[in-house]
């Protein structure tokens, strides 16, 4: 019997993939050959980690600049319980992201359910938590499960492509309604480092759609979410140009430690 055909396949092969895959993974290599990363590769990637929690919650509409979140967390190790719910989040989730990569691989959907209930913990009321953190809604739970079927199976497709779909499809199947954004950028980035184009976690893909503006990466959503093959592409096109310009964040991450600041 032969076998299904990969539907990741059918979305590398669309109008203008290919070059930006092509583009993006020429940043990551470019980063990931930068010298620092010989002795500070954790440093580095603790400090991608923070860029991209501040960065996911900025996509969320939270206005604290980066300094001020890099101040308050130095000065008190966390932020205050009365701060912004979905920095809390944001923060939880790239403190834990690390420790699910090993899970990821074999048990997305457990993942998924672990990176909810720490993104959306603030955003949910106290007499909803058992029944929706880390519960996802009936409307969206289909699309979820197929999306962790194709996770775990094989596929030749660029770990780009995946992370993309996997940034769309938790974004938009409407599985979780509370903190789907942040969920949906920590599991594509989960993806990029699962999937070996940046397998140290050194990149700030999020920073690089914080730097393409809100209403940017809220309309290439929509056009996903349209289920239409332009609008896919699309998406697929700006996930790349975000992961281009999250490698140049991380150079800058680089540099600034080789400067000493």
């Amino acid at each position: 019997m032969p076998a299904a055909p990969d539907p990741l396949l059918s979305v590398a092969g669309l109008p203008g993939v290919a070059a930006a895959v092509e583009r993006a993974r020429r940043a990551v290599d470019d980063l990931r050959g930068h010298r620092v990363l010989r002795r500070y590769a954790e440093r580095v990637a603790s400090e991608s980690a923070l860029r991209g929690a501040w960065a996911s919650a900025t996509l969320e509409g939270v206005g604290m600049t980066l300094a001020a979140l890099r101040r308050t967390v130095s000065a008190n190790g966390r932020l205050p319980t009365d701060s912004e719910p979905s920095m809390q989040g944001a923060l939880r989730v790239a403190s834990e992201a690390g420790s699910l990569q090993e899970t990821w691989g074999r048990a997305p959907l457990q993942v998924l359910a672990r990176l909810h209930t720490l993104a959306a913990s603030d955003l949910v009321a106290d007499s909803d938590r058992h029944d929706r953190l880390g519960r996802p809604e009936p409307a969206g739970a289909t699309r979820l499960a197929a999306l962790c079927e194709m996770l775990t199976a094989p596929s030749t497709a660029p770990a780009l492509v995946l992370a993309s779909v996997v940034h769309g499809e938790v974004a938009t199947a409407g599985a979780f309604p509370a903190g789907a954004g942040i969920v949906a950028r920590a599991a594509s980035r989960l993806t990029l480092v699962a999937r070996g184009l940046d397998p140290e976690g050194v990149s700030v893909p999020e920073a690089g759609h914080a730097e393409l503006g809100r209403e940017a990466y809220l309309g290439a959503l929509q056009g996903y979410a349209g289920g239409g093959a332009n609008g896919i592409a699309a998406w697929v096109v700006h996930c790349a140009e975000a992961v281009v310009l999250g490698a140049r964040e991380g150079v800058a991450v680089c540099e600034s430690i080789q400067r000493g600041s």
